[in-house]
């Protein structure tokens, strides 16, 4: 053994004895890294879910079709994006990135990288997940009186909150220019007199129609409206029927 060796193993065993330097078991090693690892996983499950989450909202609700009104109907995008989802999506892959750093797991790969795989990863197999029936099971018990999916209520309420400047709902009536209509959150009364294509549209009872304008006191005044299927936003199809029923079929109603 060479002298050089022999003098470092006195300085750390002369170290170790003066307190200097403190042993740890192996153990505690074993379960740091069980436990960095333990919340990696629960953090990126979580913004895979909250993810998932945000991109069913968007293809479930009626907050994407607000642009295809044009400026018209970027007031009722704004007021009905789901902030709170995409902050706690983001969120949750800051805080995985922070713990893959501070833990040293895949310390020889740079950073940058990790990150853009972990978005990457969080982007993807959230997409899939919004595809699946998963979302509509979360759904039907946040709205619903099972108490298992009343966590992700205050996220997807926004879904089927009152607009300020858009409308949707299921015909009712036809009164002259107004139409009547069932929304999730009650009967509302909608002005189509400045409406141009209005005139034009035959509204069967039970159709479901889409506007952008203005809420003046209990009066909606549309400024732009269309015809839609209830399908491409699902989420507010399903809490009317909840709340109204599926109607009987009755006589196509036109405008006079």
């Amino acid at each position: 053994m060479s002298e050089n060796k022999i003098d470092v193993e006195k300085k750390v065993m002369s170290a170790i004895k003066s307190g200097h330097i403190k042993l740890r078991s192996r153990y505690v090693f074993l379960a740091e890294k069980l436990g960095f690892g333990s919340a990696i996983v629960f953090t990126v499950v979580l913004a895979v879910l909250f993810f998932s989450l945000t991109f069913f909202y968007l293809k479930a609700t009626d907050n994407l079709w607000y642009l295809s009104f044009g400026s018209r109907g970027l007031f009722a995008f704004l007021e009905s994006f789901p902030y709170l989802l995409v902050v706690a999506s983001v969120f949750l892959v800051c805080v995985a990135g922070l713990i893959i750093k501070r833990s040293g797991a895949l310390y020889r790969r740079p950073f940058g990288f990790v990150a853009v795989g972990l978005v990457g990863f969080v982007v993807i197999v959230g997409i899939v997940l919004a595809f699946s029936d998963i979302f509509d099971g979360i759904e039907h018990r946040a709205f619903g009186d099972r108490c298992g999916g009343r966590f992700f209520k205050p996220f997807l309420h926004r879904g089927i909150e009152a607009r300020g400047h858009g409308m949707v709902g299921r015909v009712l009536e036809v009164n002259g220019v107004s139409l009547n209509l069932q929304t999730p959150f009650g009967i509302r009364k909608v002005d189509v007199s400045i409406v141009e294509d209005a005139p034009n549209m035959q509204i069967v009872a039970g159709m479901f129609v889409m506007a952008v304008g203005e809420q003046r006191g209990d009066v909606f005044f549309a400024r732009g409206l269309r015809l839609i299927n209830e399908n491409d936003m699902p989420m507010l199809g399903r809490e009317i029927h909840r709340r109204f029923g599926v109607p009987s079929g009755t006589p196509p109603l036109c405008f006079q």
